[in-house]
């Protein structure tokens, strides 16, 4: 998951970050309203942890413009009024939860994985990328239409390639996020598994050899490219057709 966390004390941001990136998290940290309204309009975090007291637009203006422009990340407010007509407040602007501060860090988490587990709980359970589909309760892949049979691994990789679309994701994170191995382990085995998806997405797709659905970033990793291009048939002197499944 993705998290924001928004608040202009360097001291506590920095706990939270590291404690949320212990939590296995994605971590993301501002320190003034602005800023943090940037970031989720780019980034659509799954979680904002929201201080009241910020510098530019303050937690009460955040939350306002991200719930008027239909922002759907769960919000935890973090604040250090002790006044329950604050949180009242926010809970009625669109806050999903209010901790007082000073917190207990244990209560934190807690809370954050309670807001995440209802976060997935309503979740589309179906992945889109392109003319990919992947539904990830009943483990079926399919491209345009047509069924792809992946092994649980491949499935794995698949899937986590699809939650990071558009990002280039390392041969390191692929190790530590889909085979659970040291990030700096000696092994070629996601490069053998990217392969694998490969020949399975792309088998009996009429496609430009260039805009593969998984990119090869030199150097990094790899990607979950953009939509491809339609094919271009060859000429043979006549108007050759392409089905319109194979672009759709």
């Amino acid at each position: 998951m993705l998290v924001l966390v928004v608040e202009d004390d360097r001291s506590l941001g920095a706990f939270l970050k590291a404690g949320m990136e212990m939590e296995g998290h994605r971590v993301e940290w501002m320190e003034d309203g602005e800023s943090a309204l940037l970031r989720v309009a780019a980034e659509h975090p799954d979680l904002v942890l929201l201080d009241l007291s910020l510098p530019k637009r303050d937690g009460m203006e955040v939350l306002a413009e991200m719930r008027a422009r239909h922002d759907d990340a769960s919000v935890l407010v973090l604040t250090g009024r002790n006044d329950l007509y604050v949180q009242v407040q926010c809970l009625d602007m669109g806050a999903d939860d209010c901790l007082l501060k000073p917190f207990s860090y244990y209560e934190l988490t807690a809370r954050c994985r309670a807001l995440l587990r209802r976060r997935e709980q309503f979740a589309d359970p179906v992945l889109r990328h392109d003319d990919l589909h992947l539904h990830r309760i009943e483990h079926t892949v399919k491209r345009a239409g047509r069924t792809i049979d992946l092994t649980v691994k491949e499935f794995a990789l698949l899937e986590y390639l699809m939650l990071h679309r558009g990002e280039c994701v390392s041969r390191g994170q692929l190790l530590t996020e889909v085979w659970q191995m040291p990030a700096e382990s000696v092994t070629n085995v996601v490069d053998v598994y990217i392969n694998y998806l490969r020949r399975k997405l792309d088998a009996g797709e009429l496609h430009d050899a260039q805009a593969e659905l998984i990119e090869t970033v030199r150097g990094m990793g790899y990607r979950l490219g953009g939509p491809r291009r339609k094919p271009v048939a060859r000429e043979t002197g006549r108007t050759s057709a392409v089905p319109r499944a194979a672009y759709a």
